[in-house]
Parts: C-alpha cells; structure tokens; sequence
C-alpha cells in the first residue's frame, strides 16, 4: 500500500512538473523586457494595446454565442436520440467526431465556397454573416466534446421517466426539453461551456480565413511581431482559460446544489 502510494506522488510529481515548467520558463520570459531586471513592460504592453482588448471582448462574446447554438443542436440531439432512438447513437457519435479527423482548413474553405458573395445565401458579404459562419464554424468544432458531455449528463438521469411524467402533467416536447430536461444537465452543460470556451479563445484557422478580429489571429499576430509580448499574452490566455474554469466549477458546484435541494 506504502510503495503504491508513493508511485503515486512521483507520477504527480512528474506530471505537474512536465505540466508547470513550460509555463514558468514562459512567465520567468515575460519578464525579461527590461535588460538585466524583471519587470511588468512587456504585460503592460499587452494590456494597453486597444487590440488585445478589442479581440478579446470579440472572442469573449463568440464564445457565448457559440455554447448557446451547440447547445441549441447538440441537446435536442442526443436527448432525442437517447430517448427515441437509441440504435442511432453510433451513427451520431460517428458523426460528431469527425471534427476531429476533418481539418479547420476544409471547413472553413467549405464555408467560403458555399456562402461566398457570389452564392445563394451570400453570408460572407456582410460582417453579422461572417460572425454566424465563425461561431457556427465554432460549433462543428466542439462538436465532439459538447455531445459527449451532454450525452453524459443525460445518461445520469432518467430521461424517460421525467419525459412520461411531464407529459401526464400536460407538457409539449419544447417545455420538457427547456423546463425538465436542461436544468437536470446544466453541470454537464457548462464542461461543453468550458472546452467550447478553450476553443473559441485559441482557435487560429476560421477566424484569420474568415477575416474576423479574434483573439487567436491576434495572438498569431504577436508572436510574429514582438519578442516578450507574445510570452506575457500566453500567461494571459493560460490565467483567462483557468479563471473561466472556476467560474464553471462554481455554477456547476450551485447548479448541482439546487437540483439536490430539489
């Protein structure tokens, strides 16, 4: 039990060491803008650029519209597909893990290509057009890791038993999905939320095809420009990804709290 436990710390040990040493040599970099002492310049530098906070915000608000319309398609999904039809389930797994084998590049040729000026439904003639095309590029992206965490959710309630209950009460499919159903899965939700959010943050390919002012072309952007901004712009990035993170870890903490004091 003793030598189990202590192989344990050391594989910790190792892990967090090959974890946090990219991420100090990177701090310990963004540092040294100022020669022969530490200083904050090069994150002063960051944080007063009107970029940094115009491609942020940008990002930021992709991000929640881009969990909102995953959410829109992925619960209604894989709640029916559990529910009603549970022989298609390989076939729609399958399906939302080929974001992972099909390249961003495609997609976002594909996009161009479909909805150029010169199409149909020209989208990429206007900036509202474009943004949809991006978040719903977005979407296709964390396909895979909000399904799962949806079907997830799902799998740890008794959807059946919940959906026959609110139909004797009276209730449509749409109040069942919105009142019923979605409450019971808000913690499974929010980890979608989550790796939706990592995504959108660092996704590079979409947004600079796409012409849209990201925060990960800008990012690209730095790195190409600047020698310690780009190190201090990581650190940011790392800090925005671990706050958004506690953040979920607290809505979800009360969510669960609310559903068990129900």
């Amino acid at each position: 039990m003793n030598l189990h436990r202590v192989t344990s710390w050391i594989a910790f040990a190792l892990a967090a060491v090959y974890f946090l040493l990219p991420l100090v040599a990177t701090l310990e970099f963004s540092l040294r803008a100022r020669r022969g002492v530490y200083s904050l310049d090069a994150y002063r530098n960051v944080l007063s650029d009107p970029q940094f906070h115009q491609t942020l915000g940008y990002s930021l608000i992709l991000s929640l519209a881009t969990v909102v319309l995953g959410v829109l398609i992925v619960a209604p999904t894989a709640f029916w597909v559990r529910l009603k039809l549970p022989r298609l389930r390989p076939v729609v797994e399958f399906i939302t893990l080929l974001p992972l084998v099909i390249p961003p590049i495609v997609i976002v040729f594909g996009y161009i290509r479909l909805f150029n000026t010169s199409s149909v439904l020209p989208l990429t003639g206007s900036a509202g057009g474009t943004d949809f095309l991006l978040a719903a590029g977005y979407a296709t992206l964390s396909l895979p890791y909000m399904y799962r965490a949806i079907d997830t959710g799902l799998r740890a309630i008794d959807i059946r038993s919940l959906t026959e209950a609110a139909q004797s009460l009276g209730a449509g499919w749409t109040l069942i999905l919105a009142r019923v159903i979605l409450p019971n899965i808000t913690v499974a939700i929010l980890s979608g939320a989550f790796l939706t959010f990592a995504i959108v943050i660092g996704e590079y390919v979409l947004a600079a095809l796409l012409n849209r002012p990201a925060f990960g072309p800008y990012m690209v952007w730095m790195g190409g420009n600047r020698a310690y901004e780009p190190a201090a712009l990581a650190v940011v990035a790392f800090g925005l990804t671990w706050a958004a993170m506690a953040v979920v870890q607290t809505l979800a903490g009360r969510a669960k709290h609310l559903n068990t004091s129900r």
